[in-house]
């Protein structure tokens, strides 16, 4: 079943999907919801304004081109400031993580050992 995404992981989620190549806002969504195998919904409304948050803190550039469907759209891709900022958010979220196994239990492999 769809879920929405978590609050304050979208900015993450859509610098990962934008490390995959320059990528335009529905690809992005795509990517998203796509490598979660489709557990992950992401609206338009909140998309877009990510993005834009993203561009304007220096994380993603964005240039105009032409989709895959012949229309005009802006694509994103990262900056050398979005890499950094890409591999701290995903240590961050590696230790969050595994905070909460512990927490919750541990991960399949700790409770199988």
């Amino acid at each position: 079943m769809p879920q929405p995404v978590l609050p304050g992981t979208l900015d993450l989620l859509a610098l990962k999907a934008i490390s995959l190549g320059p990528a335009h806002g529905f690809a992005v969504m795509e990517r998203i919801q796509r490598g979660s195998r489709e557990v992950l919904q992401v609206e338009q409304g909140a998309l877009y304004p990510a993005l834009h948050r993203l561009e304007a803190q220096g994380l993603v550039e964005a240039e105009w081109g032409v989709s895959e469907n012949n229309r005009r759209a802006k694509f994103y891709r990262l900056t050398a400031a979005g890499t950094r900022r890409l591999r701290s958010e995903q240590r961050n979220w590696e230790e969050l993580r595994t905070a909460m196994d512990a927490l919750l239990g541990g991960s399949a492999a700790e409770r199988s050992a």
